[in-house]
């Protein structure tokens, strides 16, 4: 049996979509773009099919998805508009469509600061682990607890200082229990250009593309025995430092 390449996974990018025609994204499966409506009876709506990146951070998280784990099958849940910003129901709901369209995985590289969503975010979070789903959140790149990050059931990540795109850092401090790769990373971007970026956002995808890698040669393992395999291929003992 060969390397894994994520074959046979599906990773969702909830974000503000992914454009799928970029040359480091290669194509994307299938996806739905969520809009926030207060004004209606029910306040959000979901439009599957095709759609574009409105700020290209999507862009940039599924590409470094796939170019961990090429074999990998994307989704794109565009959650957020052209200023990066969301309403947490509508990014719950599109958590949701994840889930209910099978993915295996689930990027989230996106947080929040605000305790009163933690009802909202704990319920879709047990949703995800109780049908072993692995939910990969970003912590907040500033300090303080975050959202739904802080939360035992979800694979919690934050930059650590390395270069390496698959090396792991284990921190035994949570609620951020892992370290990956987010400093100046040259991450794919709107309209099929390339940038380089930092952010915890980034280093999840680095985290979501490795856990494909590890689906992809274990299918049906648990959350929890997503993080164990994590652990043991991570190096112990050190923090991960935040960007």
């Amino acid at each position: 049996m060969g390397p894994s390449t994520g074959e046979g996974v599906t990773v969702a990018i909830v974000d503000s979509g992914v454009d799928a025609d970029h040359p480091r994204v290669g194509s994307v499966a299938g996806g739905a773009a969520l809009s926030f409506d207060p004004d209606r009876p029910d306040p959000i709506t979901i439009e599957e099919g095709p759609h574009r990146d409105l700020f290209g951070h999507g862009t940039a998280c599924a590409g470094i998805v796939r170019g961990l784990a090429p074999g990998c099958r994307l989704l794109s849940v565009r959650v957020l508009g052209k200023r990066l910003t969301g309403k947490t129901a509508c990014i719950a709901r599109g958590v949701r469509w994840a889930l209910d369209q099978g993915a295996h995985v689930i990027n989230l590289s996106l947080s929040t600061p605000r305790a009163d969503q933690t009802p909202l975010w704990h319920t879709i979070v047990d949703d995800c682990y109780f049908r072993d789903v692995a939910l990969v959140c970003a912590a907040n790149n500033l300090p303080g607890p975050t959202y739904p990050a802080q939360f035992a059931s979800v694979i919690a990540v934050a930059c650590h200082l390395g270069s390496d795109p698959t090396q792991l850092a284990y921190n035994p401090d949570p609620p951020v229990e892992f370290g990956a790769r987010g400093l100046d990373v040259e991450v794919a971007w709107a309209r099929g250009s390339v940038i380089t970026a930092s952010g915890n956002s980034f280093a999840a995808a680095h985290m979501s593309g490795l856990v494909a890698l590890i689906l992809g040669r274990h299918p049906g393992c648990t959350p929890f025995q997503v993080k164990t395999i994590l652990h043991g291929l991570a190096a112990g003992g050190g923090h991960s430092d935040s960007a």
